[in-house]
């Protein structure tokens, strides 16, 4: 059986989550799903990052300590992965006792073997994002990405020789022309190796809240480099076995595009110091825009997922999420936005298309699912046919967007259907019975291939969709190998309901 391991980032627990949090663990619970659909061997992993200068500062401010405050930030967290309905095998908190050790065994061997040495060093570091900066990189003399003056760190700590493995990289880089995705991010990743590698910091001096370096207890273990192991660590002891052999090296790393450079750089160098195979993937997403910037609890311009869903609906949200914007870059998204693509597509084009085929064939067929009869299946079975391929290979090219669009073009054929063939015309004369019952039939396998390809991105919509078409009897009727045109059980009994999506006002 196939692997397919896939990972968020481990999200920073300065404050709570917001729905840029929410946006990369729905992503990766669709790949997730979908390879399980294939009938893959998958395990999906996030989890919290918790050391560090912004989590120590936040605990300050709120007078608890680090421990405390991490503590319940976590159960935030938790429960977002919960309400968007991911369906993790593990979540991973850096604090767990478990990761300290194997972050402090890992960092030991590459001492051990000379690729950590200490040294004094002063420089421009924004604690937001817990990275120092050449005045070059800085905008206006402010961190780019969080827009906060940096402040001047000078202290003596241990580094890593990053500077060792320029070559090794760029002969990676060479040899694996996919291992970023998309091809732009590849290109920049590219090019920080390019114009050089300076060793880099993995500890410091003056932070308590950390991981101890083994051989020097008045220091604590780099936060990236800490939070980097968290996708080797997890597999150590997610479960009674070591499940590292059976997944690693992940498929997909996915993270946003402003810790590119962590991943693309340090984390495979870190992985050729010690021995590991690389990632067979990284994938960089962009920003959700809102008011024209990238969404930031540092700029105060987050959108609450939690009241989103409570509003909208779980569903309705992941599908806005990768409707809306293509994934792999930057977009706006807005409630005008949501309400606008709610109404359009989920409430008039899928949800009223559910509703008008299972009232047709209550109607017209006293709730059973007809025969094929006669019908324009041949042309049907090669649009699902076309469908099921450039559906399947945006997916394993993790093209969330352009897969959901291959969807909503069939979703879109089966409404005009619905007008073109107007069964109710055809219901006035018993001599087209046959013809009635095949476009009845059509619509019905339509509506269960969509809710099947449909199924990674809204689980709980679909699920009922199945069930309303008398479709669903299972988690077998959700495999991929189902979504072929002529597998829909006649004979099965329809069921009505409340609207799926129940249109804005």
């Amino acid at each position: 059986m196939n692997t397919f391991y896939i990972t968020t980032p481990i999200y920073y627990v300065n404050d709570v989550p917001h729905i840029g949090h929410a946006y990369t663990t729905i992503a990766a619970d669709i790949l997730a799903r979908h390879h399980r659909q294939l009938g893959e061997d998958v395990f999906f992993l996030t989890g919290t990052d918790e050391h560090g200068n912004p989590a120590a500062r936040a605990a300050q401010k709120r007078g608890l300590t680090p421990s405390e405050h991490v503590d319940e930030m976590v159960l935030k967290f938790r429960e977002l992965a919960s309400k968007v309905n991911a369906t993790n095998d593990f979540f991973i908190r850096t604090t767990d006792p478990e990761h300290c050790e194997a972050v402090q065994s890992f960092i030991q061997q590459l001492y051990d073997k000379g690729d950590i040495y200490l040294k004094s060093y002063s420089g421009l570091y924004c604690s937001s994002c817990e990275t120092f900066y050449p005045e070059k990189d800085l905008l206006d003399g402010k961190c780019p990405d969080h827009g906060t003056v940096p402040e001047l760190i000078e202290e003596e700590n241990y580094f890593f020789r990053l500077s060792r493995y320029q070559q090794a990289l760029l002969d990676f880089y060479d040899g694996h022309p996919d291992f970023v995705k998309p091809s732009t991010r590849f290109n920049e990743a590219r090019s920080f190796i390019e114009r050089g590698l300076d060793d880099v910091s993995i500890s410091r001096a003056t932070l308590k809240w950390g991981i101890p370096i083994p051989w020097d207890q008045k220091q604590v273990v780099y936060v990236w480099v800490d939070a980097l192991l968290n996708y080797i660590t997890a597999l150590k002891y997610a479960s009674p076995e070591n499940l590292l052999p059976r997944y690693w090296p992940a498929n997909y790393h996915l993270m946003a595009k402003d810790i590119l450079k962590f991943h693309a750089v340090i984390w495979p160098a870190l992985l050729m110091a010690s021995g590991y195979e690389l990632p067979h993937h990284l994938f960089i997403h962009g920003y959700l825009l809102m008011g024209g910037q990238k969404m930031s609890k540092t700029r105060g311009n987050v959108l609450d997922p939690f009241e989103v869903m409570d509003k909208y609906g779980v569903d309705a949200f992941r599908f806005y999420c990768f409707r809306e914007v293509t994934f792999g870059q930057d977009g706006v998204i807005s409630m005008e936005g949501f309400e606008s693509r709610y109404n359009a597509e989920l409430a008039n084009e899928l949800g009223n298309l559910v509703s008008r085929t299972v009232a047709m064939v209550s109607k017209y067929c006293d709730g059973v699912v007809p025969e094929p009869g006669e019908g324009d299946s041949s042309r049907f079975s090669a649009l699902v046919q076309r469908l099921g391929i450039d559906s399947g290979a945006a997916l394993a090219n993790v093209e969330l967007t352009g897969c959901l669009e291959s969807i909503w073009h069939f979703v879109r054929t089966l409404n005009k259907h619905v007008e073109d063939s107007a069964p109710w015309n055809l219901a006035k004369d018993e001599a087209n019975r046959t013809q009635l019952d095949g476009v009845l039939y059509e619509l019905v396998e339509g509506l269960r291939i969509c809710a099947l390809l449909l199924h990674p991105y809204m689980p709980e919509k679909t699920v009922e969709i199945l069930r309303r078409l008398g479709q669903g009897h299972g988690t077998d009727d959700l495999a991929l190998e189902n979504a072929e045109w002529g597998r829909a059980r006649p004979g099965s009994i329809v069921v009505a309901g409340e609207p799926l999506f129940p249109k804005l006002v």
